[in-house]
């Protein structure tokens, strides 16, 4: 195994539903946050032997290899070739350690993880439409095995295995919001942000030709615990959560930049961070969304390290419970685990959080002057993502 490095990782702004970025096509998405590596590293992207991106939503925008189509539509080179994965919420996350492991194994000597969505135009479902009736995901031998549950039902599943509260719940809404406010009035984010020029629609709902740059999360809201009390349980009647403690439907996209180091040092650019290791587990699928504890624990467990070495967490807030009972099993410093704010606050645009969540954790290890960090996501159907960082 090489020693791989990350040289630069960029995101894009974290657009709200029907928001700044719900203009944009997808693949201008994630081909400004592709472009972008090279724009400021001043890297040559024929340096590039496979880009591998992750996507959820594959139809409409979004099909087609929308990663390979973003790169040739940002005017990147079209010798470099490019690959699109479903690994759900995990997608990009997964394409990454993908990239990662091609660098690694010494198929390429560079390679970019990225992923993308634009779920203002790309909604739930939009991969098993009614019309035409395509079939559904899973089918009656499926049933013989595992129930077949949903996401709100799963953390609901979660909070009654842990033991997690209303009041839990709402308390980490309200944190994560106050976090991402802090971090955006400290300008935390701003070496890692890719401005987005989106298309400014007339009333017949076609470009005018006009643009306007959207430069900033849009996710953020004022959040207290007396507003949070006051809105309704949207997994059960009398569940813990709501739209104030899930992860946002969001639009936005990430890259990641990585080759060996020896790559890197003939190219005369500083690294930024090392990928230490890279894991995907599997969970159980009715519970969906605990994959984030195991693949903390492999992640740990194969490099001889505990809670107390890692410096900083991402892991995705698909839904509070999520975090709490991985809080639980772990026991960490939870000033360390999204200290600027996670989903609940700053969106998860789906196939495109992976990669963000690996920019904010190498851009976070750089401003704390931190070693360790991990990334991992709880992902559909029963899967955890894990990266381990190390800051160079």
């Amino acid at each position: 195994m090489r020693d791989v490095v990350i040289v630069d990782a960029v995101r894009t702004p974290v657009g709200r539903r029907n928001g700044g970025l719900s203009t944009c096509h997808s693949v201008d998405v994630l081909g400004t946050a592709q472009k972008a590596l090279f724009d400021r590293t001043g890297i040559d992207p024929m340096e590039v032997g496979q880009v591998v991106g992750g996507c959820v939503g594959q139809v409409g925008m979004q099909s087609m290899n929308v990663t390979r189509t973003a790169w040739l539509t940002a005017g990147l080179p079209l010798e470099v070739p490019a690959t699109t994965v479903d690994a759900q919420c995990g997608s990009s996350q997964q394409a990454t350690n993908m990239a990662y492991s091609l660098v690694a194994a010494g198929v390429v000597d560079a390679a970019v993880g990225c992923g993308v969505e634009v779920m203002s135009q790309v909604g739930f479902g939009a991969t098993t439409p009614k019309e035409p009736n395509s079939g559904r995901p899973v089918n009656r031998n499926y049933y013989e095995h595992f129930e077949f549950t949903s996401q709100f039902e799963g953390s609901e599943r979660i909070a009654e295995q842990w033991g997690i509260t209303r009041d839990q719940t709402d308390a980490f809404g309200v944190q994560s919001q106050a976090r991402a406010a802090r971090a955006w009035d400290e300008d935390r984010f701003g070496t890692q942000i890719v401005p987005v020029d989106a298309p400014v629609l007339g009333e017949d709902g076609k470009p005018t030709g006009d643009v306007t740059t959207i430069v900033r999360d849009e996710g953020l809201r004022e959040t207290t615990l007396e507003s949070l009390a006051g809105l309704k349980a949207t997994g059960r009647e009398n569940g813990v959560h709501t739209a104030g403690t899930s992860s946002q439907i969001s639009d936005g996209a990430g890259a990641v930049l990585m080759m060996t180091a020896e790559k890197a040092a003939e190219l005369g650019v500083k690294p930024l961070a090392r990928i230490v290791d890279s894991c995907l587990v599997g969970s159980d699928p009715e519970l969906m969304l605990t994959g984030p504890i195991g693949a903390t624990q492999k992640l740990l467990a194969d490099n001889d390290l505990s809670m107390d070495d890692i410096d900083v967490v991402e892991i995705n807030e698909a839904f509070a419970s999520v975090v709490l009972a991985w809080e639980q099993e772990l026991s960490p410093d939870m000033e360390t685990v999204n200290p600027n704010g996670g989903a609940i606050a700053l969106g998860h645009p789906l196939g495109g959080t992976g990669a963000i969540l690996t920019t904010k954790a190498v851009h976070e290890l750089q401003r704390i002057d931190g070693e360790y960090a991990i990334v991992t996501m709880c992902c559909g159907g029963g899967l955890g993502t894990g990266t381990l960082l190390q800051k160079l």
